[in-house]
């Protein structure tokens, strides 16, 4: 078994997830690749030596730049704020590593263009951490479309739907300024509805949106970590949002069909409502990330009386099924799916092929969202000229 070492740059809720699927990886999957846990860094000293001790890092650091030029490390692995991303990705893909990087890729597609282009003179493996699209039952929609199942592509509706943010007493985390997140909802949970779009449907070319800021104002969060709104504060300082707290854009596809995407962090119940629902000539899919481990699907040859939505559960007989559980219905959750993410990473490296979504992706969902914040500002359709 080959060993590959990994720096990780960032100490909080991402760098867990993703270590637990560094860990699991093998467990699942038979990659021929053995991760091992080298070095972690956060500029927070007391949280990169905690995140060390508790997610399998050898080492610590404060400074992001000793796993770069760390000659043993081969993958470089970052969980930081948007802001941060361009930098270390550059840095990294000049030293030669191999990326994966969680979304959105930049905060706008003036960084994602640079880093792509650093990753692709350098040759290195780029991963973007879309990993929602890693769901089998998510797989398994795309190959229905791929057969031919649904026929053309009519209509995509998708939502990203969460509440986290609803509660005005939800701290001024990173997430909330524009200098560091480059958006709000629409960067934050919004690309990945996008993702979803690109890789089903296919390119989108126009857009038509609108967006708005509920909460103008929250309270300076304490400390550097991000809970999600988990962490209530009662300071009575504020700080100014400057970021969309939901948006709602309509689409044209290269392809002909149409559809709409609408998102918010404010929608009061909805925890992590992110769907998709797909019109074709011949049927349709339907897929809620709150019940994984289902697909709707409805196919216009069943006969009349039996024609409407049925529920496939996904198992070993369906995308990923050989490394998951055995049974349908047994059941994967958020772990699962990073876990799946880290092993296509793995089979890239291994197979010298490209990876999905990898940061060519990255940029394509950062020229949509660049469209829809300029289509919101102007009140009209505007192009993605995901061409030039």
């Amino acid at each position: 078994m080959k060993t590959l070492t990994v720096g990780m740059i960032g100490g909080g809720f991402m760098a867990k997830a993703h270590s637990m699927a560094m860990a699991s990886v093998n467990m699942f999957y038979d990659d021929g690749i053995y991760l091992k846990r080298k070095m972690i860094a956060d500029i927070d000293e007391e949280l990169a030596k905690n995140a060390a001790r508790k997610l399998g890092f050898e080492q610590y650091t404060t400074n992001w730049r000793d796993i770069i030029e760390d000659p043993e490390i081969d993958i470089v692995d970052i969980v930081t704020p948007n802001n941060m991303h361009e930098d270390m990705a550059i840095a990294a893909a000049k030293a030669g590593k191999h990326i994966i990087c969680e979304k959105p890729l930049g905060r706008d597609a003036r960084e994602t263009k640079r880093i792509l282009e650093a990753v692709e003179a350098a040759n290195v493996k780029n991963l973007v951490a879309f990993n929602y699209r890693k769901t089998p039952a998510v797989a398994l929609a795309k190959k229905y479309i791929s057969e031919g199942a649904i026929g053309k592509i009519l209509n995509f509706r998708g939502t990203y739907l969460q509440d986290w943010s609803a509660d005005p007493a939800s701290p001024l985390s990173w997430r909330f300024q524009k200098e560091m997140a480059g958006s709000g909802a629409l960067g934050d949970i919004g690309t990945h509805v996008l993702d979803f779009a690109h890789y089903l449907v296919g390119d989108i070319e126009q857009v038509m949106a609108t967006t708005k800021t509920w909460i103008p104002d929250r309270p300076i969060q304490k400390g550097t970590i991000d809970t999600l709104g988990n962490n209530k504060s009662e300071i009575k300082e504020l700080g100014h949002v400057d970021v969309d707290d939901e948006f709602l854009t309509l689409l044209r596809f290269k392809s002909g069909a149409i559809g709409s995407i609408e998102g918010t962090r404010n929608a009061w119940g909805r925890h992590n409502f992110l769907t998709f629902e797909i019109h074709g000539e011949k049927g349709s899919i339907v897929f809620n990330y709150e019940r994984r481990d289902e697909l709707q699907v409805c196919f216009s040859k069943d006969p009349d009386d039996r024609r409407g939505f049925k529920t496939v559960y996904t198992g070993s007989a369906h995308p990923y099924g050989e490394g998951l559980w055995p049974i349908p219905g047994l059941g994967i959750g958020y772990s699962e799916v990073k876990i799946i993410e880290m092993h296509d990473f793995l089979q890239a490296i291994t197979t010298n092929k490209e990876c999905e979504p990898n940061f060519r992706d990255g940029h394509k969902i950062a020229k949509v969202t660049d469209a829809i914040l300029e289509s919101s500002r102007l009140d009209r359709w505007v192009a993605t000229n995901l061409n030039e």
